[in-house]
């Protein structure tokens, strides 16, 4: 199989080569899934200051943000926080095939509001996760659209718990909106990516569930297609499996899936 690392060493090279401010004007705009943000947001300011190339950001759910681009938005780069999304655009040729990576990892987590009582839940199979909702619900992103909510469904019913979350769910528009029904304390409980529990102080994680128990979080990043390739996001999307991409991604609670190019 061909390998695209020289590729991105070279991408890498040029963008650290040119001066900045040398593409001043240009904007790419990238359609990622909503657990990115802190992480991507930081990538983004450092590829700008390195190239001049501003990068702008639409961040929602993966299924919400397929849908559009499906629908003629003007995107250059996707990143969708699960497989399935990506293969969607992929069947339509509306991605650059050539240029899909599986960038990043996750794990799902089980999440509280900080310092609330609560019962305690040990996660696995038969889990009385009823009793420790007591009456309030459990948020998740939309269980049959959001990818953190498939995930949730997912490793809910291996674990035999999904008859009784199933009529307590919360179902929020993206996972973002998830975790703020937790961190407001109008959900005693959430199921989240590791990387949305680290990036508050305002939840605290109950506990982890199995890897095994939902399939591998995977988010994938692909060129949108188009007639006119545009070199600057091919050299974003390079960036992005850099060595200064990868500190922040790791830092936001991210597993990096591809070894920084250098």
């Amino acid at each position: 199989m061909f390998s695209r690392r020289p590729l991105v060493a070279a991408l890498l090279a040029l963008g650290l080569l040119l001066p900045a401010g040398a593409r001043a004007g240009e904007t790419i705009t990238v359609f990622a899934a909503a657990s990115l943000k802190n992480a991507l947001d930081e990538a983004m300011a450092a590829f700008t200051t390195r190239t001049g190339t501003d990068v702008v950001a639409s961040y929602a759910a993966s299924s919400a943000l397929a849908k559009q681009i499906e629908a003629g938005a003007p995107a250059d780069l996707f990143i969708s926080a699960d497989l399935s999304w990506m293969d969607y655009l992929d069947g339509q040729g509306l991605i650059d095939p050539a240029s899909r990576i599986d960038l990043l990892g996750n794990a799902l987590v089980l999440i509280a509001p900080a310092g609330a009582p609560r019962r305690e839940l040990q996660i696995g199979p038969g889990m009385d996760l009823a009793a420790a909702l007591g009456q309030g619900r459990l948020a998740v992103g939309q269980v049959d659209s959001v990818p953190a909510g498939r995930y949730a469904k997912a490793a809910l019913q291996s674990l035999e718990a999904w008859p009784a979350a199933q009529p307590r769910l919360a179902q929020a528009d993206n996972v973002r909106a998830a975790l703020a029904l937790v961190a407001r304390g109008e959900a005693p409980l959430g199921i989240v990516y590791a990387s949305d529990a680290a990036s508050t102080d305002e939840v605290e994680i109950v506990g982890t569930f199995p890897p095994a128990s939902h399939p591998p979080i995977i988010y994938p990043a692909a060129l949108v297609a188009a007639e006119d390739a545009r070199p600057e996001a091919a050299a974003f999307l390079a960036f992005l499996q850099g060595a200064e991409a990868a500190a922040a991604f790791r830092k936001a609670g991210f597993t990096v899936l591809v070894p920084p190019a250098s």
